[in-house]
């Protein structure tokens, strides 16, 4: 055997050697991928698509019935827990603009029945001239004060007249709020029920590619350039 020859058989050695160690090599590739389709078969097996554990997606019918009897309870079933110091917040606000409103309405009102009949009844006239603190429209008559500071009895009526009418104005306002703020609350708590599992990925492009835009009837197309954004 010459040299040639040795030469042939090591060469045809080594290129057994290699591909044997490439065989070793590969086997623990195959016996993780193998286990781990195995392991996800196992999974599969053990628990089927009833006792999957389902992603969380509120019933915006039930969120907004709930709502709708319990102020709030909309967002607890969305669990946006960190919106119901703002709801409750907002409440506490409409009620106490109502409350004070009717208040400073019925302290104005009473006030202004009492001057009238100041004017018009001899009796009550002069129970009031003996016992002037009795008299309502004359409590709310600021200290240091007089009615002829406000032009006598019919400027002081006319005062009390206009006075009564904006606190009634301001209440019924307060009272159409409050509502208006109740039905935001609900379509808040709708609105979140039906996006809770709209996903937007964060990967946002614009994207520039020449298009051809066609023309009316009887004229020649032209090219342009198209701009989209692909949300993902």
């Amino acid at each position: 055997m010459n040299v040639s020859s040795y030469i042939i058989v090591f060469l045809l050695s080594l290129i057994t050697f290699c591909t044997q160690a490439q065989e070793v090599a590969r086997q623990p590739t195959l016996i993780k991928d193998t286990l781990t389709r195995t392991e996800a078969k196992i999974v599969d097996v053990v628990l089927p698509d009833s006792l999957k554990p389902k992603p969380f997606k509120p019933d915006p019918t039930k969120v907004v019935w709930m709502g709708a009897i319990i102020p709030g309870y909309g967002q607890i079933l969305n669990r946006k827990y960190w919106k119901l110091p703002i709801v409750y917040g907002g409440f506490l606000g409409c009620a106490y603009a109502i409350a004070y409103n009717s208040n400073l309405y019925q302290t104005y009102l009473t006030a202004y029945r009492d001057i009238l009949l100041y004017a018009s009844d001899p009796i009550f006239k002069e129970n009031a001239d003996k016992n002037p603190g009795s008299v309502s429209y004359l409590a709310i008559v600021p200290k240091g004060y007089t009615i002829d500071n406000y032009g006598g009895i019919s400027g002081y009526t006319s005062i009390l007249s206009t006075a009564q009418s904006n606190y009634r104005r301001y209440r019924d306002l307060s009272i159409i709020l409050t509502v208006g703020y109740y039905a935001l609350t609900l379509v808040d708590a709708f609105v979140d029920a039906q996006l809770y599992d709209f996903d937007i990925s964060p990967d946002l492009s614009l994207r520039f590619q020449p298009t051809l835009i066609e023309s009316g009837i009887g004229t020649k197309s032209t090219f342009g350039m198209q701009c989209s954004f692909r949300i993902k």
